[in-house]
């Protein structure tokens, strides 16, 4: 960082206290030869988070989304992380397809252009399918590409290790773990067959959604490293400029990514989870257009209802409903006082909801959440990660359509809705319909469940005990259970 010049514009970007930046300078600059050297045709931070590698890369394409963070000048130089970064030769894009598809290029496609975008993991061409004349984007692994995350990653892991070692008080914030869970993830980015299938189920799940458009999958010009999916003619969604020539209204386009965003966490637990604008288009008829799927969140319903209660509260600015919820959630250790809590919420909920949306502070209001976290003993939900950062990003993009979107109006419909259709008397008659049959499906199975135990216990010559006692009771619960909750569940959804 301090080699390519980055180091200083990201602690002016931050606003770093003089002191702290007079210390961390002091101690970098002697080893600033040690460090990558870059493309120095690249402003500062572009050009040291490319040299640094993938993992890197990722990172800034996150603080891309957010000037209101890093500021405008610094968003818009690491905008050319998202997608135009410098591609690989064409030569090696072919023989890759060829190698993949165990056909010539000349074979599959008429037409192969040169790369129309490049990112850290991958790169795209434009081409047609000699078989149908369809035009389509194949989208190309870089060589090496797995070598390289994996450098990165042990590297995160042993500053991971590191930290928490040498801070204690770091480890409610799970570092091992969060690099395992980044780990996972990329591995998945990292075979195009896994992120077809990845598309072709999200298509399924959007395919209903008004304005929302996901390319079809190719399936058999598709394999591991390549990937082709049906072109998708649209104007960049980074691009201000061309989506005001093209005629679209910023403030709808802004309000609608939250939206779709919020309805397919909340509605499926599966979104996508790499929502910046180097991944989605405005087609001609103002629909958004998604693509590249590599990066997939899923949600289990618990944690969507948990999820969708909190941001309803938020809403509502009951701020003690919200509190409750991360008790009851265990997010939130139990001997902590939840009045406390609710009142360090309302000091994070009001000034948003009396402010301005473009007079809102996102850094100090991340740096003040950080702070309530570490006061009331939160730890870090490896199975939230994908769901924030997203929050993060997706808001970021709206924003930097339309500043003044604000997500809290925008996501008021979307939650209510859910919470009526999930919360709700009819979302208790699913549920007993679905724990009546789970009962009903292990409800053979019971009997011999308890006569094994018996069996068991009379084997070892020991008496019955009261483990025992409780599977006999159990399954008189369950036998009358089954009927019970069908019963009430027919009822709820008649």
């Amino acid at each position: 960082m301090e080699r390519t010049g980055a180091m200083k514009v990201v602690m002016d970007a931050f606003e770093t206290p003089p002191l702290v930046r007079m210390a961390a300078r002091g101690l970098v600059w002697p080893f600033q030869w040690l460090g990558y050297k870059g493309d120095p045709d690249m402003p500062p931070v572009p050009r040291a988070l490319t040299a640094l590698g993938p993992a890197y890369i990722k990172f800034g394409q996150v603080l891309s989304t957010r000037p209101d963070v890093v500021g405008g000048d610094l968003a818009t130089e690491l905008r050319v992380l998202q997608d135009k970064l410098p591609p690989f030769d064409l030569a090696v894009a072919k023989r890759a397809v060829e190698s993949e598809l165990g056909q010539s290029v000349d074979e599959v496609f008429s037409a192969f252009s040169e790369p129309v975008a490049a990112a850290s993991i991958a790169q795209v061409h434009r081409a047609t399918l000699a078989e149908t004349g369809e035009d389509v984007a194949v989208k190309i692994l870089r060589p090496g590409i797995e070598r390289a995350f994996q450098k990165d990653v042990d590297a995160f892991y042993f500053a991971a290790d590191s930290i928490e070692f040498l801070s204690p008080a770091s480890r409610r914030l799970r570092p091992r773990d969060v690099i395992e869970h980044f780990d996972g993830v990329v591995t998945g980015e990292l075979d195009l067959r896994l992120e077809a299938a990845s598309a072709s189920e999200f298509a399924a799940n959007t395919v209903k959604d008004a304005g929302f458009q996901v390319p079809e999958v190719k399936w058999e010009y598709s394999a591991r490293r390549v990937m082709t999916l049906g072109w998708a003619e649209g104007a960049p969604m980074g691009d201000n400029a061309a989506l005001d020539a093209a005629g679209h209204h910023r403030h709808s386009l802004g309000s609608r990514v939250l939206e779709l965003f919020l309805s397919h966490a909340l509605r499926d637990g599966y979104f996508h989870a790499d929502m910046h604008q180097g991944n989605l288009k405005v087609a001609a008829n103002g629909d958004i257009i998604a693509y590249d799927f590599g990066i997939m969140g899923h949600i289990d319903e618990y944690t969507r209802r948990v999820y969708a209660e909190i941001l309803y509260g938020f809403i509502q600015r009951d701020y003690l409903r919200v509190a409750e919820v991360h008790f009851e959630a265990g997010y939130v250790p139990a001997d902590r006082d939840v009045d406390e809590f609710a009142r360090a919420l309302r000091a994070v909920g009001e000034p948003i909801f009396g402010m301005d949306a473009t007079r809102i502070s996102m850094g100090r209001l991340l740096s003040y959440l950080f702070e309530v976290t570490e006061r009331f003993g939160m730890e870090t939900r490896t199975e939230l990660i994908l769901l924030q950062r997203t929050m993060v990003v997706v808001e970021g993009v709206a924003r930097s359509l339309d500043p003044e979107v604000n997500i809290w109006d925008v996501a008021k419909p979307v939650v209510a809705r859910y919470i009526e259709e999930s919360i709700g008397p009819r979302a208790l008659g699913k549920d007993l319909m679905k724990t009546a049959r789970v009962l009903m499906r292990f409800g053979p199975r019971l009997p011999g469940l308890v006569e094994g135990a018996l069996i068991r216990q009379a084997v070892a010559d020991e008496p019955v005990k009261s483990r025992s006692w409780s599977l006999l009771i159990l399954g008189g619960v369950v036998a009358a259970g089954i009927g019970f909750a069908a019963g009430v569940a027919v009822v709820l959804l008649a």
